[in-house]
């Protein structure tokens, strides 16, 4: 597994070397590397903290339970219009890496003890969608994508949410948003066929919308 990462990190263009320091202050603040969702996943007590990815426009640090985190000064971002969990540290640089590692080393130490505690974000909008963290991953890096599903009907965009929030492993989860990609980008519903019409309707059996 550590060759592996090792290798990821090694390859990665562009943002190779923010993703590098990033990885380097995570190790040394005590967390567990492990590879999920096709990228490095840190963990500690047992719970996900954080994950170091890269996309088109920054590299970042997310935090999954970010919400919970004290943020005076503003580093965080949230990965999506509909997040309420998740928050992001995003880079474009090893100098904003060097500039910010003090408040990284802050927030790890804080995600840290509610990862020990148990701590559990409360969302305080029960209609409101939370997006699975591998969606919401995928919006920078796809794109159009948010755009694309922020513009679907509320009844579509939960169809998606539940289905790809379903699967009990991350990996199922993540191959359920890939498998949906082109569906999501032609404003189509998950049981609309590309012909506008839903898989369901007697007359259409979804096949050549696969």
């Amino acid at each position: 597994m550590g060759s592996r990462i090792d290798e990821h990190f090694a390859s990665l263009r562009p943002w190779g070397d923010e993703a590098r320091a990033l990885r380097a202050i995570v190790l040394d603040a005590g967390l567990e590397e492990t590879w999920k969702w096709k990228q490095p996943c840190y963990v500690h007590a047992d719970t996900n903290v954080a994950m170091i990815s890269t996309f088109t426009r920054h590299a970042s640090l997310s935090f999954f339970a970010g919400v919970l985190l004290d943020d005076p000064d503003g580093v965080l971002t949230t990965p999506g219009a509909n997040s309420q969990s998740a928050r992001q540290l995003r880079v474009v640089s090893v100098d904003d890496v060097e500039r910010l590692e003090p408040e990284i080393r802050r927030l790890l130490r804080q995600a840290k003890r509610h990862a020990a505690a148990g701590t559990r974000v409360e969302f305080t909008a029960k209609d409101e969608l939370e997006l699975p963290v591998e969606l919401a991953a995928r919006f920078d890096d796809v794109e159009g994508l948010e755009a694309a599903f922020l513009a679907l009907t509320p009844g579509r965009q939960r169809g998606f949410v539940l289905h790809i929030a379903g699967a009990k492993q991350a990996a199922t989860r993540a191959k359920r948003v890939d498998g949906h990609l082109d569906r999501i980008l032609a404003g189509k519903g998950i049981h609309d066929c590309v012909c506008g019409r839903s898989a369901r309707m007697p007359r259409c059996d979804g096949s050549h919308s696969r």
